[in-house]
């Protein structure tokens, strides 16, 4: 019996994902990497989503003095990890809550709210063929973007993981096993894992039909919106707004992966539900 899934699991040597962990010791010992420290929450209600309370103190970005205006311009030298071509750099993300929280960022300004390009999606794929994982993007400070520099995010996973909580749900709505997701979106099942031109064609595909315009006509994208993927799907979600009930929302709440600060309200998620909340962030679903 054929599996309704394809079963995408390509050889990947993962050099990217072993040059993060040589350049986190590295990184670490200098003070140029800083974890934040968290613990699970397990709440009833909350499954399959997994619930991170920030032990440590806040990063920069989500706290009052914000962080300075370009933390890319330059980039902090002890988290590079590599260059990617001559237009992008693969960093470690410097306020990570997982090991190797890897950054593929455009080494001259770009913006974050503007057009995803073909060259950022070959960089995309450059790192991809050899370390696979859960790719996510946030498309301006509504969207849960920290940053305005240009910045696609990558936590990486082997074959044999789940990429993430949610992976599954995606996985049974493609296969027309459960009910769509409750909000403005695009799920489409990928063609080819390895190849940047399909992420590039996914993406023009999911803005022309969501209303977020064309690279060709419009100079920015109409509306906030996350990026989520892996070798399996492509989802694009519409935001309304960064956050409810003190809840900071970007890309990875949509996976599946919600963050509780001294500033959210558990009582409003233990009666609510993590669905409700992700509902407060997204356009509604017409």
């Amino acid at each position: 019996m054929v599996p309704p899934w394809p079963d995408f699991r390509p050889v990947r040597a993962e050099r990217f994902w072993e040059g993060a962990r040589s350049t986190s010791h590295r990184a670490l010992a200098q003070g140029a990497l800083v974890p934040l420290a968290t613990r699970i929450i397990d709440q009833p209600g909350l499954a399959p989503f997994v619930l991170r309370e920030l032990q440590s103190r806040p990063p920069r970005h989500l706290g009052a003095e914000g962080p300075k205006p370009n933390p890319f311009q330059p980039w902090d030298q002890p988290l590079e990890v590599e260059r990617i071509g001559s237009g992008h750099v693969l960093l470690l993300n410097k306020y990570p809550v997982q090991d190797s929280h890897l950054l593929v960022i455009t080494s001259s300004w770009q913006p974050q709210s503007g057009w995803l390009t073909p060259g950022d999606w070959q960089a995309v794929a450059a790192v991809a063929a050899d370390t696979g994982g859960l790719w996510f993007f946030n498309s301006s400070a509504t969207a849960g973007a920290s940053q305005p520099h240009r910045h696609l995010q990558l936590l990486p996973r082997r074959a044999e993981e789940s990429s993430c909580p949610l992976a599954s749900r995606f996985e049974a709505i493609l296969e027309g096993q459960d009910a769509p997701l409750p909000w403005q979106h695009r799920l489409s099942r990928r063609r080819d894992p390895l190849d940047g031109q399909d992420l590039s064609e996914l993406y023009e595909e999911h803005c022309q039909s969501l209303g977020l315009g064309e690279r060709r006509n419009d100079s920015a994208p109409r509306q906030a919106y996350n990026l989520l993927f892996d070798d399996h799907w492509f989802l694009t979600v519409l935001r309304s707004r960064e956050h409810c009930a003190g809840y900071s929302v970007n890309g990875l709440g949509f996976a599946g992966y919600l963050l509780a600060t001294a500033a959210s309200e558990p009582d409003w998620l233990a009666e609510h539900g993590p669905w409700s909340l992700l509902a407060e962030v997204a356009v509604a679903a017409d």
